[in-house]
């Protein structure tokens, strides 16, 4: 009898590509992101360590780790009553300039997002290059001129100084002109329109629920940018009891450097620590809304 020759077949190679039941890993990328990790976190540790210390432990103890007292709750009540309350009223100044000011900037940019997005009128092309343009502007480059502006018509030191700035998001307006005309179906506002839903109905209705997760997006940009807003307040207000926290904070910072001024480091940590903790509820909060909707892109064009 004649052996026959057995065939043998390679075995597959195993794909190197990554997929999501087997991703590849990349011990560089791992090192990368532990070092921006340590880098975002170590801050935060040290301001949380910190304001539990007293203004003897500050300079005395290690700043990575606790003093010999543990003093957060007193420095948090010294901070909350100290010159009576005006910590409590810079707070309540930021909320003000906050809702009043992102929310106000989320408005305008949903709004005018979705109407770039979704009609055509004369200009629009004019209006790209205008929005482009003053993304690519910085903030502090139209302060001065804003401040004349408001000089000339008697806003300086009120309110309305940073409110009505903060309004202007060119940023919000172009992520949401983006997100609307790839979010919303042309075919789902025309079913809406067919069945009789007027403009208003099909953008509340129809239109908006898909717009929720660049909505939030751009809500979250608009209030930390408020909310650490400084060189603007910085040169249009005057009177402390309508200072952000921002500048609150740092007036207290620089108080030990004036002429029988009171040093209070202890105060300015506790108080920092403070600032941060409704932007951290804020995101924790809004952060399930901050997802992909679930029916964009489920008509077909």
């Amino acid at each position: 009898m004649v052996a026959t020759p057995t065939l043998r077949v390679p075995a597959p190679r195993r794909s190197r590509l990554s997929t999501p039941s087997n991703p590849r890993r990349s011990p560089l990328l791992t090192v990368l992101t532990g070092v921006v990790l340590l880098y975002s976190l170590v801050p935060l540790f040290w301001l949380l360590i910190n304001s539990t210390k007293n203004q003897r432990d500050l300079f005395s103890t290690f700043g990575l780790w606790f003093g010999s007292e543990f003093s957060l709750f007193e420095n948090i009540g010294r901070a909350l009553t100290y010159d009576d309350g005006i910590f409590v009223r810079w707070l309540g100044n930021t909320v003000l300039y906050v809702v009043a000011g992102a929310g106000g900037a989320t408005l305008l940019a949903v709004l005018g997002g979705y109407a770039l997005a979704k009609f055509d009128f004369p200009g629009k092309k004019a209006v790209f290059a205008v929005v482009i343009g003053a993304v690519a502007v910085p903030g502090t480059a139209l302060a001065v001129p804003t401040f004349w502006m408001f000089s000339a018509m008697e806003l300086t030191d009120t309110p309305w100084s940073v409110i009505i700035p903060s309004l202007i998001s060119p940023f919000g307006l172009y992520l949401m002109w983006t997100f609307a005309n790839q979010a919303i179906p042309g075919d789902l506002m025309e079913a809406a329109r067919i069945d009789g839903a007027s403009e208003f109905r099909t953008f509340w209705q129809v239109c908006l629920p898909l717009l929720a997760p660049g909505t939030v997006t751009v809500l979250l940009f608009t209030m930390v940018a408020t909310w650490n807003n400084y060189f603007l307040p910085l040169i249009m207000l005057r009177d402390p009891d309508w200072y952000p926290l921002t500048l609150g904070l740092n007036q207290w910072n620089s108080q030990a450097g004036t002429a029988g001024g009171e040093a209070i480091f202890d105060l300015v940590l506790t108080g920092s620590l403070l600032t941060i903790i409704p932007l951290v509820i804020a995101f924790l909060f809004l952060q399930r809304f901050w997802q992909s909707g679930l029916a964009a892109g489920g008509v077909k064009e």
